[in-house]
């Protein structure tokens, strides 16, 4: 797959890794993991670890993450709070937008070339779409000047709608709203699965919907799924897997979702990065995930599965 449109776009691929020891413990071993399997990157999740209180940079659990991840032969991505909306109403904007400025600091400190955040959403009954979309650019338009001065790209991510969202850009509406905003420090983060999800929520052309996006987008996450939206109830993973519902965050190939298509014809903006998000659960396909990864870039052979 050499001579892809995905593979002369990409410029180093990596996964995000599954930390959660609020001290770090848990950091060297993982970051040790990630050198012998030779990434280019490792995605750093800040929303699961105790570094912003009310908005505010913790000063030493900061310096703790910087010593931690000195010294290593890759760079850094990082996915910031999940929480962010910058689409929320006028009472509630002003703390997302403390978190996120907080998120590009801490981005800033460990040398995170992007720093990942998902497109807003629209909650509240009384608010009308056209408004949190126009509220959303400002936001982004601010931020975009601080993580330019830090030297962080933004990649705002397509998600789906769940409940209680009413709204939620589809992948070719955050295209829309990136172009308009047209700052060089935000991208976009194409995110394959959610956009299948959205699309099949919202009857859309998964296909034209990705093709729509990826010039946009600075940085993908990969992970499979059924691209089918989560209306049944389930306990545990297992059961979602075998439903085939949600986001399942599987496995390239375990899915449905046409990689070797997508591989052949989705064209990112030059310079993107390859990020696998890989649930806990199926991290024993890891080493061959990044296999995958290398294959839908043209630097290795396709798996026969795939």
């Amino acid at each position: 797959m050499e001579n892809t449109t995905l593979a002369r776009s990409i410029r180093g691929i990596g996964y995000s890794i599954r930390s959660t020891d609020p001290n770090f413990a848990d950091l060297p071993a993982k970051l040790d993991e990630a050198e012998a399997l030779g990434v280019d990157f490792v995605e750093l999740p800040l929303f699961c670890w105790t570094l912003i209180a009310n908005g505010q940079v913790m000063r030493e659990p900061l310096e703790r993450l910087v010593r931690a991840t000195r010294g290593r032969p890759f760079g850094y991505t990082a996915h910031g709070p999940l929480a962010i909306n910058l689409m929320e109403t006028p009472a509630r904007i002003g703390a997302h937008a403390a978190l996120l400025d907080a998120a590009i600091g801490v981005a800033q400190a460990v040398e995170a070339e992007h720093l990942v955040i998902h497109t807003g959403c629209v909650r509240d009954p009384d608010e009308t779409f056209a408004v949190g979309y126009a509220r959303q650019r400002e936001a982004l338009q601010r931020a975009g000047d601080r993580a330019g001065r830090a030297g962080v790209t933004l990649c705002v991510e397509n998600i789906f709608r769940f409940a209680p969202m009413r709204e939620t850009a589809s992948p070719s509406r955050l295209a829309s709203e990136i172009d308009a905003i047209a700052h060089p420090s935000v991208r976009a983060t194409l995110d394959v699965s959610h956009a299948y999800l959205r699309c099949a929520d919202g009857k859309l052309d998964p296909v034209a919907e990705i093709a729509a996006l990826a010039p946009y987008a600075r940085h993908i996450h990969a992970h499979d799924s059924f691209g089918l939206p989560s209306v049944s109830w389930a306990m545990d993973e297992a059961e979602r897997l075998g439903l085939g519902e949600g986001d399942l965050h599987l496995p390239i190939g375990w899915g449905s979702l046409p990689w070797k298509t997508l591989a052949a014809s989705l064209t990112p903006e030059a310079g993107a990065i390859l990020n696998l998000e890989l649930h806990g659960r199926y991290w024993s396909e890891l080493p061959a995930q990044i296999d995958m990864l290398r294959a839908l870039t043209g630097r290795a052979p396709l798996p026969r599965a795939a």
